[in-house]
Protein backbone atom coordinates (compact mmCIF):
# COMPACT_ATOMS: atom_id res chain seq x y z
CA UNK A 1 0.00 0.00 0.00
CA UNK A 2 1.77 3.29 -0.41
CA UNK A 3 2.25 5.65 2.41
CA UNK A 4 0.51 8.80 0.75
CA UNK A 5 -1.65 10.97 3.03
CA UNK A 6 -4.76 10.26 0.89
CA UNK A 7 -4.36 6.32 1.64
CA UNK A 8 -3.46 7.09 5.14
CA UNK A 9 -6.54 9.20 5.63
CA UNK A 10 -9.09 7.04 3.66
CA UNK A 11 -7.87 3.94 5.27
CA UNK A 12 -6.64 2.06 2.38
CA UNK A 13 -6.38 2.36 -1.56
CA UNK A 14 -8.81 5.09 -2.56
CA UNK A 15 -10.62 3.28 -5.35
CA UNK A 16 -11.06 0.26 -3.32
CA UNK A 17 -12.67 2.43 -0.33
CA UNK A 18 -14.74 3.87 -2.62
CA UNK A 19 -16.12 0.64 -4.37
CA UNK A 20 -16.63 -0.69 -0.71
CA UNK A 21 -18.33 2.21 0.59
CA UNK A 22 -20.54 2.32 -2.52
CA UNK A 23 -21.37 -1.37 -1.89
CA UNK A 24 -22.20 -0.87 1.40
CA UNK A 25 -24.39 2.03 0.93
CA UNK A 26 -26.19 0.12 -1.53
CA UNK A 27 -27.00 -2.81 0.87
CA UNK A 28 -27.78 -0.06 4.00
CA UNK A 29 -29.89 1.62 1.11
CA UNK A 30 -31.96 -1.93 0.67
CA UNK A 31 -32.40 -2.64 4.20
CA UNK A 32 -33.53 0.91 5.56
CA UNK A 33 -35.94 0.33 2.44
CA UNK A 34 -37.34 -2.90 3.61
CA UNK A 35 -38.33 -1.20 6.62
CA UNK A 36 -39.98 1.60 5.12
CA UNK A 37 -37.42 4.34 5.58
CA UNK A 38 -37.28 7.15 2.62
CA UNK A 39 -34.30 9.88 2.68
CA UNK A 40 -36.03 12.66 2.02
CA UNK A 41 -37.88 12.66 5.33
CA UNK A 42 -35.93 10.32 7.57
CA UNK A 43 -36.87 11.25 10.70
CA UNK A 44 -40.64 10.79 9.82
CA UNK A 45 -39.95 7.49 8.40
CA UNK A 46 -38.16 6.43 11.86
CA UNK A 47 -40.53 7.56 13.80
CA UNK A 48 -43.35 5.57 11.78
CA UNK A 49 -40.93 2.87 11.76
CA UNK A 50 -41.05 3.41 15.82
CA UNK A 51 -44.90 3.92 15.88
CA UNK A 52 -45.39 0.38 14.17
CA UNK A 53 -42.86 -1.71 16.07
CA UNK A 54 -44.46 -0.46 19.07
CA UNK A 55 -48.02 -1.16 17.22
CA UNK A 56 -46.56 -4.88 16.47
CA UNK A 57 -45.51 -5.57 20.08
CA UNK A 58 -48.49 -4.92 21.49
CA UNK A 59 -50.87 -7.30 18.37
CA UNK A 60 -48.24 -9.92 19.59
CA UNK A 61 -48.84 -9.82 23.09
CA UNK A 62 -52.56 -9.67 22.60
CA UNK A 63 -51.82 -12.25 20.27
CA UNK A 64 -50.33 -14.79 23.13
CA UNK A 65 -52.88 -13.23 25.76
CA UNK A 66 -55.58 -14.98 23.58
CA UNK A 67 -53.58 -17.69 23.46
CA UNK A 68 -52.91 -18.40 27.19
CA UNK A 69 -56.69 -17.54 27.73
CA UNK A 70 -57.57 -20.17 25.02
CA UNK A 71 -55.14 -23.22 26.49
CA UNK A 72 -55.88 -21.79 30.56
CA UNK A 73 -59.49 -23.10 29.85
CA UNK A 74 -58.53 -26.56 29.31
CA UNK A 75 -55.21 -27.02 30.91
CA UNK A 76 -56.11 -25.34 34.47
CA UNK A 77 -59.06 -27.51 34.66
CA UNK A 78 -57.19 -30.53 34.21
CA UNK A 79 -54.37 -30.09 36.36
CA UNK A 80 -57.14 -28.77 38.77
CA UNK A 81 -59.05 -32.53 38.56
CA UNK A 82 -55.71 -33.91 38.59
CA UNK A 83 -54.55 -32.22 41.93
CA UNK A 84 -58.34 -33.43 43.38
CA UNK A 85 -57.61 -37.22 41.92
CA UNK A 86 -54.05 -37.30 43.56
CA UNK A 87 -54.73 -36.27 46.90
CA UNK A 88 -56.20 -39.12 48.25
CA UNK A 89 -52.78 -41.25 47.55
Amino acid sequence: MADNPLSRFMGGSPVWVLLRLIVLSVVIGVILSALGLDPLNILQSLQRLVFNLFNFSFEAIGRVWGYFLLGAVVVIPLWLLMRIANRGR
